[in-house]
């Protein structure tokens, strides 16, 4: 009797399973993943819709007469293409790749081109992950992504180094989409550890664009180098939202709605925390930025924002089930709504009318914000207990101007402890030597500051 009553309620309960399954992933949208995340500045991301371009160009079979040129758009120079790297050239080992000298943004950019379907190289650099076992630098990361960084590292590292020599001023850009971007963020990550490499270039002329990047480091990497990468994800896409292993995904190509819906019961059963806990999941890398143009119940495109953030939770764990999952992974729409943001972004500015010292202590002021972000985001990876979020060791001591544009303020961490990490990046006693001063007397002052003239 006793079985026969049993039954009902397991059916019962696995119905009800079933329908808060179903019932979170139809409702789930786009917009969700960062709506409590801040609007992102212009001046952060101005140089989005010309590493678009840019990368684009790396698609173009004659960039004389590009196909994919925007009207009105960034426009490239051809003189001022160092190298164009095929097929042919790389052999595999790496995508189609180009060097761009930028002169007027004074920047050094290596675009990097996305997957090709119909180039099986690709699929063998995207499916040599080996598990997730590849470790570096106290995490880890995919293991092909990052084979074909160092390939592309050792390959250039000449060209760059006489580049970054004869303009010492400019930055190093890597941009990439889709399969790119993996290859950016690990090319970026091997410039920052081995910076003897390029000769010894400051870390904060390194800095990374992934475009609709796949999930390619652990969740600590993806926390400190946030800094230097920069994830930008257009509304829905799938990829940076695809917890699979790619490799699992092309194995079953033949059934992968039944594999993927597999995967999101499978993921919505299992907490965020127990998520965060394993040390072999991947993620999408450094600081995000959300491109929001849809909204949910609601017909046809609106006006994009931009949303960023340096998240440890939430960093697009669901998959969307939307139509546009897939075209908003192309990088042709990415360059579209990122350039209609971008005016957005400066007609908003222009109409506020910011006096030029205002903007420039804005500026400063925002560049001051992501530091602390970035630095409460490690934090929160260490309270969590997230594996190896511990293992930074010493952070890179840096000399930051803030608001007033007079005091500096040393940020720097505990090799081992970062609970001792404020505003200012130091302790207690070390703010107090900063702001105070023994005089002759021997009565302690205030500290006067370098254009106080009283």
């Amino acid at each position: 009797m006793s079985l026969v009553l049993g039954v009902p309620v397991l059916e019962c309960v696995y119905l009800i399973a079933c329908a808060r399954w179903a019932w979170k992933r139809c409702v789930h949208s786009g917009t969700q993943d960062s709506e409590r995340w801040g609007l992102a500045e212009s001046h952060d991301f101005e140089p989005m819709p010309r590493m678009c371009r840019l990368v684009l160009a790396v698609y173009e079979e004659d960039l004389n007469n590009p196909l994919w040129a925007p009207p009105g758009g960034y426009r490239i120079d051809v003189a001022c293409v160092e190298k164009r790297a095929d097929y042919n050239y790389t052999r595999g080992r790496a995508p189609p790749y180009l060097i761009y000298v930028d002169h007027q943004e004074q920047d050094i950019v290596v675009a990097i081109r996305g997957l090709n379907l119909g180039r099986e190289s690709d699929y063998a650099v995207l499916l040599d992950n080996r598990l997730g076992q590849e470790l570096f630098d106290g995490g880890y990361v995919h293991h092909g992504l990052l084979e074909a960084a160092a390939w592309l590292l050792k390959k250039e590292s000449e060209t760059l180094k006489n580049l970054l020599s004869k303009h010492p001023s400019y930055m190093l850009t890597f941009a990439g989409h889709s399969l790119g971007s993996g290859v950016a963020a690990m090319l970026t990550m091997l410039v920052v550890k081995h910076r003897d490499k390029l000769d010894n270039i400051p870390r904060e002329r390194v800095r990374c664009y992934a475009i609709a990047p796949a999930r390619c480091m652990s969740l600590n990497l993806a926390v400190r180098y946030a800094d230097v990468i920069n994830s930008v994800v257009l509304q829905d896409d799938f990829l940076p939202r695809t917890a699979t292993p790619l490799e699992d995904i092309f194995k079953c190509i033949c059934c992968l709605p039944c594999m993927l819906c597999g995967r999101c019961m499978r993921d919505t059963c299992i907490s965020e925390e127990r998520m965060l806990k394993d040390p072999r999941r991947l993620y999408t890398p450094g600081r995000l930025y959300h491109i929001v143009e849809r909204r949910l119940c609601r017909c046809g495109r609106y006006p994009p924002e931009v949303r960023t953030a340096v998240p440890v939770e939430g960093r697009f764990e669901h998959i969307v089930l939307s139509c546009n999952a897939t075209s908003d992974h192309s990088i042709v729409w990415i360059e579209r709504e990122s350039q209609k943001a971008l005016e957005l972004m400066i007609e908003k500015e222009s109409a506020l009318e910011i006096p030029p010292p205002q903007k420039m202590r804005r500026q400063a002021t925002l560049k001051g914000e992501h530091r602390e972000e970035h630095r409460a985001a490690l934090e929160r990876a260490v309270s969590l207990n997230v594996p190896r979020a511990t293992s930074y060791g010493t952070f890179e001591v840096d000399r930051f101007n803030w608001e007033d544009g007079d005091d500096e303020y040393l940020l720097a961490s505990d090799s081992g402890d970062s609970s001792h990490v404020g505003r200012t990046g130091s302790n207690w006693d070390h703010i107090i030597s900063n702001l105070f001063v023994r005089d002759a007397a021997g009565k302690i002052v205030l500290k006067r500051r370098k254009d106080d003239t009283n």
